[in-house]
């Protein structure tokens, strides 16, 4: 709700609600009001929403799920594990395949997708927990030992492509376009909250031809081929709502989204 007396946003899932106003009365207005037509329970403060914390503090709102972790550890029985420096092993690659079907293979189903919800505040596990959810359908040992190594507000996204790229630099570009519409997405949804963004989006590639391509309006050769939608990067470029930049491989943070990376390399991302 967007007023001149106001604002107010809601946001509900199932029975579970969260409110906020630009004013104690406004909120206090919109309770009343729900309450004469919900049977309601006001909880005061955020504090715990659907196993995520929240807490308050002078720079805003802390966001963790460490009850959530310490709950998926006792379910797994491992309270007392030895940790490990980094969530993938990157000497080995696991395989469909190889190793013994495990005993009990709901409790791995079970476990990987908690982690998968984990990841909503620890970005850091998410590529090593898409790799064991590719082995939901029949679980083995190798893979319940990769999940085991895991037991020890971002927006972000790692997936294959569902076309075949006929060079490097067009499956960046692809990867960049992709990038671009979440930022597009996110820059509406700041719109819509009465906060829009009065500065270009910077989108990091570290491809250099792929940062061309960004803003190289000649239709060569190499890239004729490549579906116009894919040019949306260019469009939003030309109209300055993002800036394509070049990015070395060793500051590229999203290569912990998409590979095991050594411990060093892995802890300064």
């Amino acid at each position: 709700m967007h007023k001149p007396d106001g604002m107010a946003f809601l946001l509900l899932y199932v029975d579970d609600i969260i409110l906020t106003a630009s004013s104690p009365a406004l909120l206090q207005r919109i309770i009343q009001s729900l309450n004469g037509e919900f049977t309601m329970t006001d909880l005061g403060k955020l504090h715990y929403f659907l196993g995520v914390q929240a807490t308050d503090n002078k720079e805003g709102l802390f966001l963790c799920q460490t009850q959530y972790a310490v709950d998926i550890l006792h379910r797994a029985n491992m309270e007392m594990c030895s940790p490990c420096l980094t969530p993938a092993d990157t000497k080995s690659k696991l395989s469909a395949e190889v190793g013994e079907p495990v005993a009990d293979p709901t409790l791995y189903r079970s476990l990987a997708g908690a982690l998968q919800y984990l990841t909503f505040t620890r970005p850091d596990i998410s590529y090593v927990v898409q790799q064991i959810c590719l082995f939901m359908h029949d679980p083995r040992e190798p893979h319940f030992n990769a999940l085991k190594r895991i037991l020890s507000l971002i927006s972000w996204s790692s997936k294959r492509q569902r076309t075949t790229s006929r060079s490097s630099a067009e499956a960046e570009y692809r990867v960049v376009a992709n990038a671009v519409a979440e930022t597009c997405w996110l820059r509406n949804l700041l719109l819509e909250l009465q906060c829009p963004l009065t500065h270009s989006t910077v989108v990091f590639c570290d491809n250099i031809s792929a940062v061309y391509m960004t803003a190289n309006p000649v239709q060569h050769q190499r890239t004729k081929h490549i579906e116009i939608d894919i040019h949306l990067v260019r469009e939003k470029v030309a109209l300055g709502h993002v800036h394509v930049l070049h990015v070395p491989s060793s500051s590229q943070f999203a290569d912990i989204f998409t590979k095991g990376l050594s411990t060093s390399l892995f802890l300064d991302f």
